[in-house]
């Protein structure tokens, strides 16, 4: 990507926090044109969309890369917002959401979540082989490449993102060794098609109750759960104070504090166990255990857990899941800026790949969702914890309704654990469907 007009970090994120001002501002008429047009587009999708407008015109980029007139060197540049947003933010927000959670209440949710989860696993698993077998027929050459230039290679570390997450998707590439210099190309397919779907479920949020009525949704467990959260939150409400704000941001960044010091040493713990097993394919099911974003997540859900049964979760009258919503929209936004809407029109072969595994993933949630009668809740956070993970899944989650966050997390890490060993049944599967 070319060098964007602003390059400072504290210039793009003044541009991102006017974006979401402006989301929320025009969301709150209640009248009149955005009155009418927040009823058809949620405005988490705004959030996401108005910043991806941004990159798509230059005005700011996640990376860049520019010649120096005087040397002619190349000169690589990136935004650290995502990394802050991502690694400081998020596991904050996880906890505060979190504070006031109910967990019987959660598990009471039922099978459904899990059913969807796995549904949407599978989809990922043999969307890509027959993606393979349906382009194979039109243009054969784009699915082939023999060796380590060979596209089912390179779909492979698609299948372990889209399962797990960054550290499966990293293991695949080192299981099957596709060619580096090609990989940057599996990685736009990843990025354009998962927010590109990621904004389709964010849309059909604002369209949840028409979609359960047609799957014929039971949706009671989950207005329960949403009822006794909003039930508490008025039993303990109260005129926060300064005091009241300086304790709830010291309880969320004392627990990301502590998640960053106990991750590093877990993961160099377990990379150091992992490193030590003989099998190469078990070694690379388990690499996701070294990796500190994996821990991060973990430990600050735990941790939040465990405040829920403290009288920390009483801070949730004072607003803590709406200082937690808060970094959830500022996270969302830094996930529109890495959208770049013109690489949609960009290297369509890949991309048609990308559309057709997608699609098959997105009809098998709809058709099993429809079959067992679940709610859009259970279809929308079942994808995203395979295909978002755990930086995009709560975010779904909570759009919904704060209380819901945890759902997302806990499935989305349940994905890392599983998300190398699917993604190898993926590949053998896409292997066999590629054209020799």
């Amino acid at each position: 990507m070319e060098q964007p007009l602003f390059t400072n970090d504290a210039i793009v994120f003044g541009i991102l926090m006017i974006s979401l001002g402006f989301v929320f501002y025009t969301e709150s008429k209640t009248s009149g044109f955005w009155h009418k047009f927040y009823k058809i587009v949620p405005g988490l999708f705004m959030a996401y969309f108005i910043p991806a407008i941004f990159t798509t015109i230059g005005a700011i980029a996640p990376e860049w890369e520019s010649v120096n007139a005087t040397t002619g060197e190349v000169v690589k540049g990136k935004s650290q917002l995502y990394y802050v947003a991502s690694r400081f933010l998020l596991p904050a927000a996880l906890v505060l959401m979190t504070l006031s959670i109910d967990l019987k209440a959660i598990f009471n949710l039922g099978s459904k979540a899990l059913i969807m989860f796995f549904t949407g696993t599978v989809g990922i698993i043999i969307g890509g082989p027959i993606a393979i077998l349906l382009i194979s027929i039109v243009s054969p050459e784009t699915v082939g490449g023999a060796d380590f230039d060979a596209v089912w290679r390179g779909l492979s570390t698609l299948a372990g993102s889209w399962i797990g997450g960054g550290a499966n998707q990293t293991a695949m590439l080192e299981i099957y060794q596709y060619n580096p210099a090609k990989y940057g190309g599996m990685v736009f397919v990843d990025i354009v098609v998962a927010n590109v779907w990621m904004a389709i479920l964010l849309i059909g949020i604002g369209k949840k109750d028409r979609i359960n009525k047609w799957l014929k949704a039971d949706t009671s467990a989950i207005e329960e759960l949403k009822e006794k959260v909003t039930r508490f939150t008025q039993k303990v409400k109260k005129n926060p104070t300064l005091t009241d704000y300086m304790i709830i941001l010291a309880l969320a960044f004392g627990a990301v504090g502590f998640g960053h010091f106990a991750a590093k040493y877990l993961a160099e713990f377990f990379s150091n166990v992992v490193a030590g097993i003989e099998s190469d394919i078990m070694r690379n099911i388990f690499t996701f255990l070294g990796s500190q974003f994996f821990w991060l997540v973990s430990i600050s859900t735990i941790i939040a857990v465990l405040l829920s049964y403290t009288k920390a979760r009483n801070y949730e009258g004072a607003g803590a899941s709406k200082i937690g919503s808060i970094f959830i929209y500022v996270l969302v936004a830094t996930i529109g800026m890495k959208m770049d809407l013109g690489m949609i029109f960009d290297n369509w072969s890949l991309i048609v790949i990308g559309i057709i595994w997608m699609s098959i993933h997105a009809g098998l949630l709809i058709l099993v969702a429809k079959l067992i009668k679940a709610p859009y809740f259970f279809l929308a956070v079942g994808s995203q914890a395979n295909v978002g993970g755990a930086a995009s899944a709560p975010i779904v989650a909570q759009a919904f309704h704060p209380s819901l966050a945890t759902v997302g997390v806990l499935l989305a890490v349940f994905g890392y654990a599983i998300g190398t060993i699917a993604a190898i049944g993926c590949t053998i599967l896409l292997e066999l469907a590629a054209p020799i």
